[in-house]
């Protein structure tokens, strides 16, 4: 396979971005052509740059003129304290309709390959001890992000099988890195400052996935043809705890981890209380993801260790 013209929407967010840098920087045989919601991509090496609504109705046909490649990743994502009255018909505005109505287009104009990020929260929220995602398993989307992620897959696959579109699907869990937000930089912030934190006790093992792996991995999908029509779980093939992932934080940041050994039950219980009681459980629960499809099928190893990727997200926190 040689495809050599990409198109990436999502190329201004936090994955979109690091890919268009990193393609331009060690890939410059790819011209790439950008679609941005909000905030225009400053590089000038882009081909050309479009902004879109990803609305179920929007029209493509110029950004889509001989692209090779379509790379997915915008999407509406988890929205904290979400006001929506119906929080599943926004998520299913942009991520299904905005996501089919782009790869029905993809298809119809040519496009060889659709690769699409979509989230490990199609498999589930968590696994139990012992138990490991793999692409395979039943799917079990829990909340309105999972769901609008597991209906889009659907449909693409439906696209793939009625035009002959290849279509490859992605499945990362969180994905960390320079520039990350939300919870995960909210965390770096308080081993930085050198904040106790109740969370010494917990023992449990949660798969992530570096910026600079996903990458590496959506890099290798664009040209690989064992990808074609494929499901991949994605992660640094190096699962932690949450303790160690502080205490790998701190190590990264020279400062020490200030640990104390709460029970777990009683974090649940003042997360229930506070009415945080995902975010607890997301703290002190398993998530785990096998990797092998991805390094047998299609001999993918991640580039950098997790110590590095974890390194490099403190680095740009600073």
């Amino acid at each position: 396979m040689d495809f050599k013209r990409i198109l990436i929407t999502g190329a201004s967010g936090f994955l979109g971005s690091a890919l268009v840098d990193t393609l331009l920087t060690n890939h410059r045989v790819f011209q790439l052509i950008a679609i941005y919601r909000k905030h225009q991509p400053t590089s000038r090496a882009l081909q050309m740059v479009y902004k879109s609504d990803f609305a179920s109705d929007t029209d493509y046909k110029d950004a889509l003129q001989a692209i090779s490649v379509v790379i997915h990743c915008t999407a509406r994502v988890h929205v904290m304290h979400d006001q929506s009255a119906d929080p599943l018909a926004e998520f299913r505005a942009v991520n299904v309709e905005g996501t089919l109505n782009l790869g029905r287009q993809a298809a119809a104009a040519g496009v060889k390959r659709f690769v699409f990020i979509s989230s490990i929260k199609v498999n589930g929220e968590g696994t139990k001890p012992g138990q490991i995602y793999k692409e395979s398993d039943h799917s079990d989307p829990n909340d309105p992000y999972g769901i609008s992620k597991f209906e889009a897959e659907q449909g693409l696959r439906q696209i793939a099988a009625d035009t002959g579109m290849q279509v490859v699907i992605i499945r990362p869990p969180l994905v960390y890195g320079p520039g990350v937000k939300a919870n995960f930089a909210a965390l770096m912030n308080a081993v930085e400052r050198g904040w106790p934190l109740p969370l010494g006790a917990i023992h449990n093992q949660r798969s992530l996935v570096a910026l600079d792996n996903l990458v590496d991995f959506i890099i290798t999908c664009i040209n690989h043809p064992n990808a074609a029509n494929q499901t991949f779980l994605v992660s640094d093939g190096h699962d932690l705890s949450t303790s160690e992932l502080i205490r790998t934080m701190a190590k990264a940041a020279g400062v020490p981890a200030r640990l104390i050994p709460v029970p777990v039950p009683m974090l649940q219980l003042v997360g229930r209380l506070l009415g945080k009681g995902d975010a607890v459980q997301r703290l002190c629960g398993n998530l785990q993801v096998d990797i092998s499809k991805a390094r047998n099928l299609l001999n993918w190893s991640p580039p950098i260790s997790v110590e590095e990727g974890i390194r490099r997200a403190m680095m740009g926190s600073v």
